[in-house]
């Protein structure tokens, strides 16, 4: 089962976030073999799905970065759901994260 965690942006800037994953035990996920995909929705039934690009930054330790351009971000505002599914060298997918990923839409106007 996937745990929750909230995730925040600035619409128009560049986001970034270290993931730790953890196995069921606490201990890091150690994440040989694993492609990691992750991304944003409106809702859970929409049909357009942003990407985040994840970059696993350390294998044995479990972490991986997740992160968007600022052009990115330049599109969306408001709550979405994301997730972050993991996908082993069998093709097997795990759910590993999941939450809501809220940008703030700015003031300043330049």
């Amino acid at each position: 089962m996937a745990v929750y965690g909230n995730l925040s942006a600035d619409q128009g800037a560049f986001f970034s976030s270290e993931i730790y994953m953890t196995d069921v035990g606490g201990s890091p996920l150690n994440l040989t073999g694993y492609t990691v995909s992750a991304q944003a929705r409106r809702s859970y039934g929409s049909s357009t799905g942003y990407s985040f690009l994840p970059t696993i930054t350390d294998v044995a330790g479990g972490v991986c970065t997740l992160s968007m351009t600022g052009a990115q971000t330049d599109l969306l505002k408001g709550r979405y759901v994301y997730d972050i599914e993991i996908t082993d060298s069998t093709s097997r997918k795990f759910r590993v994260i999941e939450g809501q990923f809220s940008v703030a839409p700015g003031a300043t106007r330049t």
